[in-house]
Formats: structure tokens, C-alpha cells, sequence
């Protein structure tokens, strides 16, 4: 995937902006990553747009700027020489999409139909925006099509909320959804950064979706791995579960049959999405052991109580 588009999923959640004030573009950046969500879509639906792309570029250089709303190919130079890394249009143009590719730049035109969504596709577009995506049929409407055409990948806007962003980041085809609720016209006039920080971080959260999947305990051999965990099924009815290196009690305890990471053992937490929650976690200083990375886990470099931290996909 292109590095842009990789580091649009691995952010999940971009906020879709339309700003009146050029000079609120700054503090509303800073928000944003301050939240964890280090991206903005600026819609040229206002005039601002413009200089609000060339402020943010400038000033806030971790952001990843798109320009939404790009309806023609004038708005496109104007948006790619402000800085945006990314174009999006609410429909699909093939003139401004052959325009925006030609010159190198990353184009994601508004699709809402197969038919559509095959002629961006065979224009060169790796991703394509859903829009409205509620509207449309939402999720279930994308996976249906997307068994016809597996190929496609979708960022999807226009009703996505925080109460229905794991439902489209939970489908394998849709890379990012576009979302306003965290930076709401309101909260923007009131210069609410605060307020909107908080939103981005509970968006995050939301988004990741930690929860304890299980502890690891660290036992001498096999036959204490098997003891401890003979013990905590007749203690609590887990059902016993031996495999090739540990011994499940339950799906809550495993009982290795000899110390591996961490002093004392390890304690894996599943996340939504793995690559987005190393992506997320690494924007925090937290470092990771790439030795041992496997397609769904990882485990974080330093040891917490003792104990290895295990990061899994659900």
C-alpha cells in the first residue's frame, strides 16, 4: 500500500474539517494530535481552506493533510501546492482524478457504486471514499460489493459516529473512515481545544479497543505448567487446554511449560486492529520487540510489574 495510504489506516479516524477562520487552523491541528489523531481532511467547502492547509503545513508538520470537497482541477494545484498529501472529492470526476494522479499526487474520488468504484479503480486509485456512506447502505452495502470487487478499499464518510466506527473498521476493506464529530463547527467557533482533544482520545480509544485477553504465567517446566493449571480448573470449572508451549486454564490463565518473556510471565492485551494500535502505542514512546512480531502479535520492549506485555488481535 502506498506509504500515505498505510499511514491514513494506521491513524483509522480523520477528521473531516470545514474552517471559516485560517487563524483557528494552527490550534485545531495541534488538538487534533494532541487527541491521537494526527490528520485532517480541510473541505474547500469554505474559503479558508486554502490558507488553513498552508498554516497547518507549516506549523503543525506531523499532520497529515488531505483537501476534501476538491470538485476541479484548479482546486487541486491550489491544494497540492498549499500541502495537502492527499485529494478527496465527494464524487468521482474522471477528468480531476487523471488530473491529480498525472502530477503524482494521491487522489481519493467519492464512489457510492460498483460501477464507479471499477472505473477509479482501473484509473489507478488504491482507495476509494464511500460517500454518504450511512446513506448508501453503510457496511452492509460495502460487503457486498466488496465480495465482487476484493481488490477495492474504501475510507468511508458521512455518517460514521463514534457509535458505528468499529462497524466500518471492523470490514478488511475499509482502510480509514472520514468523521466530524470530533471537531464540530460549534466547538471550533468556541476555540474548544481542549473539548476536542478529549473527543479525539476517547475516539481512539474506542477505536483500539484494548481489553486483557489473558496472563501468561512463567512455570519451571511441564509438569508445573500442568499442575497450576489442573489447580486453577477444579478451583474456578476452566476448561483445561494443553498446546505445544503452555497450557490454557480457561481462555483467562496460560501456564507456560517454561519461563519465556518477562520475570514472572506475560500479560497479553488484544486490540481491534494490531498494526493500529503498534501505530498509535509508538506515537506515546512506546517501543516495540520486532523479534518477535507474528502476523497478529507483538510484544513491547519493556516489562510492566514484571511482566512482558503481549500485544494480539482480536
Amino acid at each position: 500500500m502506498n506509504k500515505i495510504l498505510q499511514t491514513i489506516s494506521n491513524i483509522g479516524i480523520i477528521p473531516v474539517i470545514a474552517i471559516d477562520d485560517a487563524a483557528k487552523a494552527v490550534p485545531l491541528a495541534r488538538a487534533l494530535a494532541d487527541g491521537g489523531l494526527p490528520a485532517a481532511e480541510v473541505t474547500f467547502r469554505t474559503a479558508a481552506a486554502e490558507d488553513a492547509i498552508k498554516a497547518i503545513a507549516r506549523e503543525v508538520p506531523e499532520m497529515l493533510l488531505g483537501a476534501g470537497t476538491v470538485l476541479t482541477t484548479e482546486q487541486a494545484d491550489r491544494a497540492m501546492a498549499a500541502g495537502a498529501s492527499f485529494i478527496v472529492a465527494p464524487g468521482y470526476d474522471p477528468h480531476v482524478t487523471r488530473h491529480v494522479i498525472d502530477r503524482g499526487g494521491l487522489m481519493v474520488p467519492g464512489t457510492a457504486t460498483a460501477g464507479e468504484m471499477q472505473q477509479a479503480m482501473n484509473q489507478g486509485c488504491e482507495v476509494l471514499k464511500y460517500f454518504p456512506a450511512e446513506a448508501n447502505g453503510g457496511v452492509a452495502m460495502l460487503k457486498n460489493i466488496g465480495a465482487a470487487l476484493k481488490g477495492a478499499k474504501w475510507m468511508c464518510t458521512g455518517g460514521v459516529n463514534a457509535k458505528n466506527v468499529n462497524d466500518y473498521l471492523g470490514y478488511s476493506q475499509i482502510v480509514a473512515v472520514g468523521g466530524t464529530w470530533m471537531c464540530k463547527k460549534d466547538l471550533i467557533e468556541a476555540e474548544a481545544w481542549d473539548q476536542i482533544t478529549a473527543i479525539c482520545r476517547e475516539a481512539v480509544k474506542t477505536m483500539l479497543g484494548f481489553s486483557l485477553a489473558h496472563v501468561g504465567i512463567n512455570c519451571e517446566n511441564e509438569s508445573e505448567a500442568e499442575k497450576a493449571a489442573k489447580t486453577l480448573c477444579a478451583l474456578f470449572g476452566f476448561d483445561y487446554r494443553a498446546g505445544n508451549s503452555s497450557i490454557f486454564a480457561g481462555s483467562a490463565v496460560e501456564c507456560m511449560k517454561a519461563p519465556y518473556l518477562g520475570k514472572n510471565g506475560h500479560i497479553a492485551i488484544a486490540a481491534n486492529d494490531l498494526d493500529r494500535a503498534v501505530y498509535h502505542l509508538g506515537r506515546q514512546g512506546v517501543e516495540f520487540d520486532e523479534s518477535t512480531r507474528k502476523p497478529k502479535a507483538i510484544y513491547l520492549k519493556d516489562e510492566v510489574g514484571g511482566f512482558a506485555i503481549h500485544l494480539v488481535q482480536k
